[in-house]
């Protein structure tokens, strides 16, 4: 009977170099990372600092010394009766110029985008650099031409002279260009018109279901867009009680200059203004790892 022994294991091959070292991380770029963080997180960690300072604390304390009381109470309260609760309605006008904002220009975006990545028209480059050229130009180059534009249709000091602008994205129109056209296959679209389904049909029921995923990314960046600007509702605004949050804070830090005791207000509305931001990451962060799971796969 044959008897089967097992091989002794090889022994390590020792190189006259020794053992191989790990590789120590590049000192310039962890420097240059270690840098951007800190730039990010200072200001971060001193508006939750500042906030929960009281009005005489703000500036007699140490810098990134929190207040143990309630300050932060204090000052959200008195923030809520700022000239009967004004604050909470520049929140919602933000909430609505974002949401709504957010939602149809993502709607304009991915019916833009499905049109150049499944149709073969004339001029379809062209259209698509010059669409994408409009990311090369600042936000302040067109504050201007679209306040006169909307002047002159009697739409200024309205919600829709501010949500009129943001509706054309061309950032979001070039995501969804790519997305759809990795996302959406051609013989899908070719059964459904032999099936005899019509083209906003197909767009509707096929194209937007498949690009779900990549529209929540879209509607995530021009929520964010919408929610931070600043420049255009400043310039079409007029009405105090129609102001988002960014314009209606600088307003109260303007007053703040005559009236040091607002600045609290300010800090702490400031903090309050980040809040529906970060649930909107958390909330949405599944459909992220779907969109992830789904190109991964692909």
């Amino acid at each position: 009977m044959t008897t089967l022994t097992r091989a002794p294991a090889a022994a390590p091959v020792r190189t006259a170099a020794g053992p191989a070292a790990r590789p120590r991380p590049a000192l310039l770029p962890t420097a240059a990372l270690v840098l951007g963080t800190l730039y990010c997180v200072v200001p971060t960690l001193w508006i939750l600092v500042a906030a929960t300072k009281s009005r005489t604390k703000l500036f007699s304390t140490d810098t990134y010394a929190p207040s143990l009381d309630l300050g932060l109470v204090h000052n959200i309260r008195d923030l809520s009766h700022y000239q009967g609760g004004i604050f909470w309605r520049w929140m919602l006008n933000s909430f609505f110029y974002a949401t709504v904002g957010g939602v149809l220009a993502s709607l304009v975006s991915a019916a833009t985008g499905y049109a150049l990545a499944k149709y073969t028209f004339r001029g379809r480059n062209a259209l698509f650099n010059t669409i994408l050229a409009g990311v090369l130009l600042p936000q302040i180059v067109l504050a201007v031409p679209q306040y006169l534009l909307l002047s002159k249709a009697g739409l200024t000091d309205s919600a829709i002279g501010v949500l009129l602008p943001q509706l054309f994205n061309p950032y979001g129109i070039y995501l969804c260009r790519i997305y759809a056209r990795s996302a959406v296959p051609d013989s899908l679209l070719e059964a459904g018109r032999i099936d005899g389904a019509s083209e906003a049909r197909l767009f509707l029921s096929v194209g937007l279901r498949l690009m779900g995923p990549g529209l929540v990314t879209v509607f995530l960046l021009q929520f964010i867009a919408i929610w931070n600007n600043f420049l255009l509702p400043f310039v079409m605004l007029t009405s105090d009680d129609k102001f988002p949050l960014t314009v209606g804070l600088y307003s109260l830090l303007r007053h703040g200059a005559a009236e040091a005791s607002l600045y609290s207000l300010v800090i702490t509305g400031t903090l309050l203004s980040v809040l529906p931001v970060i649930a909107l990451f958390l909330s949405l962060q599944r459909f992220w790892r779907i969109d992830l799971v789904t190109g991964a796969l692909k």
